[in-house]
Order: C-alpha cells, then sequence, then structure tokens
C-alpha cells in the first residue's frame, strides 16, 4: 500500500482540527465503510452524550476496518456528520482523532446537519480506507 498523508506549506496547520489536507494513494485497493454511529450489537445508539459517542462511533468504525483486515493506519479519508454542530463538539471531535491518528490524521470533512438516520445519534463517521492487497 501507498498512502502518504500530507500538507502544504502555504495552507494553515489543520492538525489540531482533525484532519490533514492531503492524502494521495498510488497503490492498493479502496476500502469503503459506511457511517458507523455509537450503536451497540442491537443497533441502539448507546448514550445521548456526545463525546461517549464519538468513542462508540470510533471503535465502530476500528471494528468495521478489520473485518477488511485493516486499521485506523489505512485510512485515507473520513467525513464525520454532527448534529448542532459548534466549536465544542470540534475539540471533542479533534481531541479523539489525534488520540488515534496523532499527527498524520486522515483528511476529512466535517458536515453539520439537522439530523441523523435515528432518534439521538449526534454523530456519524465514514471512511475510505487503502489495502496493500
Amino acid at each position: 500500500m501507498s498512502l502518504t498523508i500530507t500538507n502544504a506549506p502555504a495552507l494553515h496547520d489543520p492538525v489540531p482540527f482533525g484532519y490533514s489536507h492531503v492524502a494521495t494513494v498510488t497503490s492498493g485497493r479502496l476500502v469503503l465503510i459506511a457511517g458507523q454511529y455509537a450503536s451497540d450489537g442491537h443497533g441502539h445508539v448507546v448514550s445521548p452524550d456526545f463525546a461517549e459517542q464519538v468513542e462508540r462511533s470510533l471503535a465502530n468504525l476500528r471494528t468495521a476496518l478489520r473485518t477488511a483486515g485493516l486499521d485506523y493506519p489505512d485510512v485515507a479519508q473520513i467525513r464525520t456528520f454532527v448534529v448542532d454542530h459548534g466549536p465544542d463538539r470540534l475539540t471533542v471531535i479533534a481531541e479523539a482523532i489525534g488520540r488515534i491518528w496523532g499527527d498524520k490524521p486522515p483528511t476529512q470533512t466535517l458536515i453539520g446537519v439537522a439530523a441523523l438516520a435515528l432518534p439521538g445519534m449526534l454523530f456519524e463517521i465514514d471512511a475510505v480506507a487503502v489495502s496493500k492487497h
């Protein structure tokens, strides 16, 4: 697999916000992960707390990645969907992304939405990952 995460020096540093500007894939197989949310094994939202939903969604993303033989470092792009987006929620997301990806987070588009698929959902994340096989 060849996945390189970079940031253009002429653009602002996006890492504190939980993303990078560019992900370049030169070989490998793309794996698309559907939106993951803070669900238990039965599809129920596990908590009304935003930070807990972010953590559970990311854990569920990792579970989905592992079914394809991948893990967080294989992710080139994420899209996050946030109900009632604001600076406080951005901070929660950026801190969680930082704990997982450090100074090389994937590219990210954050989309503020009025609602998600189920009542009580506050956060959802999907991903594009790259497999070397």
